[in-house]
């Protein structure tokens, strides 16, 4: 347990997931998308930046599809509070219709954004959008959403490491940490 300072109050890091727990579950995760898309289906996956990177980086690995690799930005946090305006940085994704969509979040908290990029990329008409994140936070859910692969649920609190930040830090992190008041 480390203890860091957040905004001037002293928080307790605690580990959840090991590196070792987390590249697992990937691996596991990897399995079941690949058996969902029929062989030699090309898969688009669509990274939710910036916190989703390290997860579908060793995600990808592990699809044996052809797969292409597409970014895009969505903002909805500052610091640790949602905001409740999901933000679409940059412009709509239009390139991408007709084609087979995997969204790697790495957190799923209220389900704005998976919900808000769900339908935008049904608007842009995809020929399917399938979602993956690492965490799910479904006591923390405000939106009807279903996620067809998750790496772990988890509780409420605000959780860094393995691409997950805090104000921009701490996404190096090997594991995953939770924060609670020190």
């Amino acid at each position: 347990m480390d203890i860091i300072e957040v905004g001037g109050k002293k928080m307790k890091s605690n580990i959840m997931f090991s590196a070792v727990q987390i590249q697992t579950r990937v691996q596991e995760l990897g399995q079941k998308i690949a058996a969902d898309y029929p062989a030699g289906t090309p898969i688009t996956v669509l990274i939710i930046l910036n916190g989703a990177l390290l997860f579908a980086a060793d995600l990808v690995r592990h699809l044996p599809h052809p797969t292409e690799i597409e970014t895009m930005r969505l903002q909805s946090y500052h610091g640790m509070e949602s905001t409740g305006i999901v933000s679409l940085i940059g412009t709509e994704p239009v390139h991408l219709k007709g084609k087979h969509v995997l969204v790697v979040e790495d957190i799923v908290d209220t389900g704005r954004s998976i919900q808000k990029l769900t339908e935008i990329l049904n608007k842009v008409g995809c020929a399917s959008v399938r979602t993956a994140c690492l965490l799910d936070k479904p006591k923390s859910h405000t939106e009807n959403i279903s996620v067809n692969y998750v790496g772990f649920s988890i509780g409420p609190n605000f959780v860094i490491g393995y691409g997950l930040d805090l104000d921009g830090l701490y996404r190096n992190l090997p594991y995953i940490a939770e924060l609670t008041p020190a």
